[in-house]
């Protein structure tokens, strides 16, 4: 099948626009079977950083500086990498693709694509150890941190192929999933995308191309992802219902304690599990529907969800020290996901919260802090202070800090023994650190440093 990828390229004028991880990715199949010409076109001169990578390649021209963006009309192709944003380019009459619309256009009736604002990796991560506990031959790839082109040939006809997708690797696609599943649309990536509402069509791209032998599955309790779907989407509906019942043939919902599609019992919510909270319970939801979709045994579907463990710094128990218990939940980059974590872990008494403005409405989190039960609120620039100083609820601590390390020492000291500290920062982490991992590395490490 690479064959068929290398042959897309040749006699093209072809640029890799943006040379990080997937780019270098891009750089090397492409070099693995082909010398042909190509252009490298980053903001940044990657040159000396890639030096073992690119030497001795004489059929590279590159594109350097601020004015990178300058000239993508004069290549025939442009595989861009999702980190490269086009929000202010014209491009209209591009011809603009990528790892995932070519994995899209060869392998779409193998690919189960998943994407949302949160909860994206875990189900992603959660539907492939499902299929790997059962003994089917699966990939996971994409947005999870797994460039497709450096596992793609590999993939066998049986090959069943799990992709996270980010709303920047959807922006341009062509192309659908025959699984596609959107686990819910919040505002988010507004410093990206330009608009909620772009950002959003970005995401429904997976939905988009897909034929009536496909299948769409979305939590319809959720707004707005439910107003969004109507009969423009060719795909068989799978709908996920955790609060309300408007149930048809086609949803998987709880009654009673209990999860069923079709009038069938999958699951009993109050099982032995690590995915606390009803954001975890959704995504669970979600594995299990693919599973019935897959024909896959459920008894053994059931085992995976009971031992699957929490991904790194998604409600993450960092452990228990000097009485309080700490948990990691770094990639909470959104109000949403703050309030789903205190509510998820119930005995938060200090929440250590804030990082980089990037739009967002905080009135949600304002409102839920004044009239919750966490006791500690620590306020951490920029958004934390913006939060921390509308809330008024008198019997909340709010403590404004410069720094992780401050934030940290104080948490130690104020939170009450047998109760919780959670970091969920509501916003993005760029401001101060690389990323919610690093972020979350760094707070693991002070509360372990006594």
């Amino acid at each position: 099948m690479y064959k068929k990828i290398i042959n897309k390229f040749k006699g093209e004028k072809v640029a890799i626009l943006g040379f990080g991880m997937e780019g270098i990715s891009t750089y090397s199949f492409i070099r693995k079977y082909s010398d042909m010409p190509l252009t490298i076109i980053d903001k940044q001169d990657i040159r000396e950083s890639n030096k073992e990578i690119l030497d001795g390649d004489n059929n590279l021209n590159y594109v350097f500086g601020k004015d990178y963006l300058s000239h993508l009309n004069e290549y025939d192709l442009i595989i861009k990498s999702p980190g490269v944003i086009l929000k202010n380019i014209d491009t209209d009459g591009l011809n603009i693709t990528s790892q995932l619309e070519i994995l899209l256009e060869l392998y779409s009736n193998q690919i189960i694509g998943v994407t949302g604002t949160k909860g994206k990796s875990t189900t992603a991560t959660l539907i492939y150890q499902i299929l790997k506990d059962q003994g089917r031959d699966a990939r996971l790839l994409g947005n999870i941190g797994i460039p497709i082109f450096d596992d793609i040939e590999t993939i066998k006809d049986n090959t069943i192929i799990v992709v996270e997708m980010s709303a920047l690797q959807l922006e341009f696609v062509k192309y659908s999933p025959h699984i596609a599943i959107i686990t819910n649309l919040y505002e988010d990536h507004l410093d990206h995308s330009g608009s909620i509402k772009h950002y959003h069509e970005n995401k429904l791209n997976i939905f988009k191309y897909q034929n009536e032998f496909d299948y769409m599955i979305y939590c319809s309790d959720i707004e707005p992802l439910n107003s969004y779907i109507d009969s423009k989407y060719k795909g068989r509906p799978f709908r996920i219902q955790l609060h309300n019942h408007d149930i048809n043939l086609y949803t998987t919902y709880v009654y009673h304690d209990r999860i069923y599609l079709h009038n069938t019992e999958l699951y009993n919510i109050n099982s032995e599990r690590t995915l606390i909270g009803d954001h975890n319970l959704r995504n669970i939801m979600i594995s299990l529907t693919v599973s019935e979709i897959l024909k896959l045994n459920l008894n053994n579907t059931i085992n995976t969800i009971t031992n699957f463990k929490p991904l790194k710094h998604r409600l993450e128990r960092v452990g228990e020290y000097d009485g309080v218990i700490y948990y990691d939940d770094a990639i909470a980059t959104i109000p949403n996901s703050t309030i789903n974590g205190v509510m998820a872990l119930k005995n938060v008494d200090t929440l250590i919260f804030g990082g980089m403005d990037r739009g967002i409405d905080y009135t949600e989190l304002i409102t839920f802090l004044n009239d919750g039960n966490v006791n500690n609120i620590i306020c951490m620039p920029t958004t934390g202070y913006k939060v921390g100083k509308k809330v008024k609820n008198k019997s909340v601590k709010v403590i404004m800090v410069d720094t992780l390390e401050e934030a940290v020492k104080i948490a130690k000291e104020i939170t009450e023994k047998g109760k919780i500290c959670l970091l969920s920062p509501a916003a993005s982490s760029y401001e101060y650190y690389k990323n919610y991992i690093e972020k979350g590395n760094a707070f693991q490490a002070l509360v372990k440093d006594n």
